[in-house]
């Protein structure tokens, strides 16, 4: 018996090339609920809004009018479009820069000096604090902050009529302070999401890799810069593409705390959408920006795997 006949291969297609076993063809249909989904949720909608954003449209039963490109010309002209757009990136410094710095320092603090000084319990214990505020209700954590930024009763103005300054500023009520009102609550919302997962990507870090840098004179900045950072920068590359994410779709706190004013100085892209869609009856208008932030939110996350690919290799 030969050699050929004792060996058994997979059927050949006409191109020379294998079938696919049944095995293989059966993996596929794990794939199909993904695939519904994703078509019904984001594809359709999505091609959907496309669509409305290429007429004028108030919404219900109303005419459609074509108006093709129309809208997204206006809103390139639409100076509350482009403060809008500007407050993003506040919004980005309040979720992405603040908290993933302070985010890496408090891990590392956690990690390397208090879980070691006191126990693991301390450091978690301490962890859970700082991510209680991801797990309230955005309702709950706006109403607390309308309180503490309150002009009249609320708990930073008492404090200053406490120690002597008895006219203190209208946090929410005022143009030029309000963005930075919204950035402190979101501040605090968003660290407690940087610590719970650089003191994960710690955990993995061999501890014979800080006694051996001890033993050589490395003290804790020399060893946070050299050992904690570079051990962790995955993890960075995931915080900051999530955060960035959501830093552009910021909406709930903004509507809560102050309706995306006083005089629009803390309007978002999101909420201007929201207004457009439900208060102004602005449907194709509406449908614009939320298109054009999609896209923008595309860029940015593209954007950002790449970098990560690219520092990966290097």
């Amino acid at each position: 018996m030969t050699q050929s006949t004792t060996r058994r291969s997979a059927p050949l297609t006409r191109q020379g090339g294998r079938r696919p076993t049944r095995g293989q063809v059966s993996y596929w249909w794990y794939l199909a609920p993904i695939a519904i989904g994703f078509t019904g949720i984001v594809l359709v909608p999505f091609m959907a809004n496309i669509g409305f954003s290429l007429f004028k449209w108030k919404g219900g039963l109303a005419p459609f009018r074509w108006y093709g490109l129309g809208n997204y010309l206006d809103l390139m002209q639409d100076e509350q479009f482009w403060l809008a757009f500007r407050n993003s990136l506040f919004m980005v410094v309040a979720i992405v820069v603040i908290p993933t710095a302070i985010g890496i320092l408090l891990a590392a603090m956690l990690f390397d000096y208090l879980g070691r000084k006191f126990g693991t319990k301390v450091a978690t214990f301490l962890r859970a604090t700082y991510y209680l505020p991801q797990i309230l209700p955005i309702a709950v954590a706006g109403f607390i902050w309308s309180w503490i930024l309150d002009p009249a009763n609320g708990s930073i103005n008492t404090f200053l009529r406490s120690i002597g300054i008895s006219d203190g500023p209208d946090w929410l009520g005022s143009p030029d302070l309000a963005i930075y009102s919204v950035m402190a609550m979101l501040v605090w919302l968003q660290i407690g999401y940087p610590v719970v997962v650089f003191m994960a990507a710690l955990s993995r870090v061999d501890p014979e890799l800080y006694e051996a840098a001890a033993l050589d004179g490395a003290g804790w900045w020399r060893q946070f810069s050299a050992i904690t950072m570079p051990t962790i920068r995955p993890e960075m590359f995931i915080v900051v593409l999530t955060a960035t994410v959501a830093a552009l779709k910021v909406f709930a706190p903004i509507l809560i705390l102050t309706g995306g004013g006083p005089e629009g100085s803390t309007i978002v892209p999101s909420y201007y959408a929201y207004r457009n869609f439900f208060e102004l009856s602005q449907v194709g208008y509406g449908s614009t920006i939320a298109t054009v932030m999609s896209l923008v939110i595309f860029v940015v996350a593209a954007a950002l795997l790449w970098w990560q690919r690219r520092t990966e290799h290097a």
